[in-house]
């Protein structure tokens, strides 16, 4: 592997970049959307419904309070603002769910990035072994395998990289955003849940 990074020329250093940015990213997604919000949304909706029935809001917000997940934070917007009416609490969970969707899709715009400049920065090192490789013919003038090898492999090897690179990121984008947008959808569901619950408890109460 290090005979093909020095063989690749200097196009392999920016591949190497995106190979580590890519790993880095995905580390950090997996404890992020894997660990973080290993929190069953629907699961956690119907412990919240529940606790605020029995024992009130407040306890509800407390229950909030105690769970690191993206969904407690929505949900706990909206209970901070349950005397309001359904406007405001609908109003609440919008600007908490445009945070915590910003930190679950943090780095993703990065990540679909890579699986795209990885193959160019390969095919930009096909093109400069395969100009390295026709110097080398012009200079001698002739074909010789052993001058043009260089080049061929250059071009060879920046290629190959660039799609091991590319290929996987591009496998754990599609898994990442699948559930991203699956957490969301559970969210979405859970907040509105909990804004019927909070508005029709409010009516049975003035009744």
């Amino acid at each position: 592997m290090i005979q093909e990074f020095k063989d690749g020329g200097g196009i392999m250093w920016f591949l190497l970049v995106c190979a580590v940015l890519g790993i880095a990213l995905t580390l950090e997604r997996l404890f992020t959307l894997f660990i973080r919000t290993r929190v069953n949304v629907k699961k956690f909706s119907q412990k919240l419904l529940q606790t605020i029935d029995k024992d009130g809001i407040q306890a509800g917000i407390e229950l909030c309070n105690q769970t690191p997940s993206p969904v407690a934070k929505v949900l706990r917007a909206a209970l901070l603002k349950a005397e309001a009416d359904r406007a405001v609490m609908e109003d609440a969970i919008v600007r908490a769910g445009a945070t915590e969707l910003a930190f679950l899709d943090r780095g993703m715009a990065l990540l679909a990035g890579l699986t795209t400049v990885a193959p160019f920065f390969g095919f930009l090192g096909t093109v400069t072994g395969m100009i390295g490789a026709f110097k080398a013919i012009a200079a001698v003038g002739e074909v010789d395998p052993t001058v043009v090898s260089s080049g061929i492999a250059e071009a060879l090897i920046t290629t190959k990289w660039g799609l091991i690179i590319a290929a996987p990121l591009a496998i754990v984008h599609i898994l990442f955003t699948g559930k991203i947008n699956g957490y969301l959808r559970d969210m979405e569901t859970a907040s509105s849940e909990l804004i019927d619950y909070l508005v029709l408890k409010r009516g049975a109460c003035k009744e």
